[in-house]
């Protein structure tokens, strides 16, 4: 990765996962406290987005797969990712 793919403070990511497993993985941008509205609902069930796709993984109730990680269920529509918190000046 280069230094110009390096998102600014203010910038999120096309897709974000909260699985540290997952190339798709962020700490730094993660601690900032991510929402995310999909369908102009805001969920706090998200496991990962992708903007640019237009999908959410959602946790599937209580459910566990095989290995003790979540169920997820991949639903389409608008996605919204935005920071909770406000930028340090």
């Amino acid at each position: 990765m280069s230094e110009n793919d390096e998102p600014t403070h203010d910038e999120l990511p096309d897709r974000l996962s909260v699985d540290p497993n997952s190339p798709y993985y962020n700490a730094d941008i993660l601690a900032r406290d991510v929402g995310i509205r999909f369908k102009g609902v805001e969920k706090t069930n998200v496991e990962e987005y992708c903007v640019s796709e237009g999908w959410v993984r959602v946790t599937a109730g209580n459910a566990k797969d095989r290995y003790g990680n979540p169920l997820t269920i991949k639903v389409h529509g608008p996605v919204e990712p935005y920071f909770r918190d406000k930028p340090k000046s």
